[in-house]
């Protein structure tokens, strides 16, 4: 059989990483890729990629390729060290040991037997599309009612981002990647959703966060205000007695579930007081501190206590 140097193919060192080696498939896959590439040779050199990192991504199957050593030349005739096979349990497709007497025997397909059925030598095996991978940034308003987007790899692609996607969330579209040689699946699309911050709201999942001013009457008294929602405006009663930082939630009022259904959205109460006075408010506010035995620092008194 001829002898195939992989990590040259791929470009890269022998001593890479996993990662490395998958890195460098990408960039020389969509390089040479015949729905990208218009050079002579395009296609074969594509198939010559992805031979090469089906063998060295899998760990025992670029063990058994490192096995063979670093004494070839590329196209050289070559027969694997003795009892190389058994070690690593090459099988055809009947379940029979290869006969490595046979040097047009190509070197992808043996590796294709390693641990499972072979093909024939010489057929043209099918080969995965390419996986493709895209952060997509999305407005709040977009995440809850879902959106289409344009993207551009091999040819442009349109996808449509269901409702529900949540930040950090990875979306996989099967089929939207590359396309296959020779029969193989086209591959994935991978979309990882980063959520742009919102002026009013904080997301946790699919709940949402919302600071709420209330004016001390509004908090002490009870009220009714307007809220703004990703859906409109809703009215909000505020129990009398809110104290600052009591979350009042509001069912079903958050982001879109892929499911079904919505996150709920929690409005966090601020007391806010006025900045500016006018004299019948000022004279309110004085009656109120006379009238009042409210002390906001009662526990600074009860901590001195407890240290004597």
């Amino acid at each position: 059989m001829k002898y195939k140097d992989y990590y040259a193919i791929l470009g890269v060192q022998r001593g890479a990483s996993a990662d490395e080696i998958k890195k460098a498939y990408r960039k020389a896959a969509q390089k040479h890729h015949p729905d990208v590439s218009k050079e002579a040779g395009a296609e074969e050199k594509f198939k010559e990629v992805a031979e090469a990192y089906q063998t060295l991504k899998d760990p025992e199957k670029r063990a058994a390729y490192d096995q063979l050593g670093t004494g070839f030349r590329e196209g050289e005739e070559f027969r694997p060290p003795p009892d190389w096979g058994e070690r690593f349990h090459f099988r055809q497709g009947n379940g029979e040991a290869f006969s490595f007497d046979d040097l047009d025997l190509d070197l992808g397909d043996l590796f294709e037997s390693l641990r499972g059925g072979a093909r024939q030598a010489g057929r043209q095996r099918p080969i995965p599309g390419q996986d493709y991978e895209a952060t997509i940034h999305l407005t709040l308003d977009e995440a809850h009612r879902g959106t289409e987007i344009d993207l551009a790899f091999e040819k442009p692609v349109k996808v449509r981002i269901p409702k529900g996607a949540a930040d950090g969330q990875r979306l996989r579209l099967r089929g939207q990647g590359g396309k296959g040689i020779n029969g193989g699946r086209d591959g994935d699309l991978y979309l990882n959703i980063v959520l742009h911050p919102h002026s009013l709201f904080r997301t946790s999942g699919h709940d949402l966060y919302l600071d709420l001013p209330l004016a001390p009457w509004e908090a002490a008294l009870g009220a009714t205000v307007e809220v703004p929602t990703l859906d409109g405006r809703v009215a909000l009663k505020i129990p009398p007695d809110t104290a600052a930082g009591r979350k009042l939630r509001l069912a079903r009022k958050g982001l879109a579930k892929p499911g079904g259904g919505e996150g709920d959205l929690y409005a966090v109460v601020q007391i806010v007081n006025p900045t500016v006075l006018g004299t019948r408010e000022r004279s309110l506010f004085e009656e109120l501190a006379k009238a009042s035995r409210f002390d906001p620092r009662a526990h600074f008194a009860a901590e001195k206590s407890h240290g004597d």
